[in-house]
């Protein structure tokens, strides 16, 4: 019996409707990878105790998160990203492959906060402190360089 790696997913990447607006980011090239990898799916803004849908939110260069209404989501956005990492812990995964440009997921690129669809460098909650622990962050439109040179059996 072959014995599967373990990782991390952003759930709406595997098609379950938990995005800001009720929606999902489903992208087959992810679901795909359940043939070679236990996939566990995750979303941390759900984690935290926010609602779907929800009002769309932003990182700012500060760390905190704000919605679109001011309001601070900072707290919501801790909660899930911890309740992430002991979820990836509890599995043992070593890697994760998480919504880009969110600011709980984003790996590399999120938006400014300015809710002016500007991206900036940076990376979501989530995604630095499963970086932080030493889990491997994939953003979803990279998978093909990090896993099909692992799948090609």
């Amino acid at each position: 019996m072959e014995n599967k790696e373990n990782i991390l997913v952003s759930a709406c990447l595997l098609g379950v409707n938990c995005r800001y607006d009720g929606g999902n980011g489903k992208r087959e090239e992810v679901v795909s990878l359940m043939k070679h990898y236990n996939l566990i799916p995750v979303c941390p803004e759900q984690l935290g105790g926010l609602m779907t849908p929800r009002l769309p939110a932003e990182r700012k260069a500060d760390g905190s998160v704000s919605n679109e209404q001011g309001q601070d989501v900072t707290d919501y956005f801790k909660r899930g990203a911890k309740e992430t990492l002991r979820i990836g812990t509890l599995y043992g995964c070593k890697r994760a492959i998480l919504k880009e440009r969110s600011p709980s997921c984003g790996h590399g690129t999120i938006y400014d906060g300015t809710f002016s669809g500007t991206r900036t460098g940076g990376s979501g909650m989530t995604a630095a402190l499963l970086e932080e622990n030493g889990i491997q962050v994939t953003g979803e439109s990279n998978i093909q360089e990090e896993f099909t040179k692992n799948t090609e059996r």
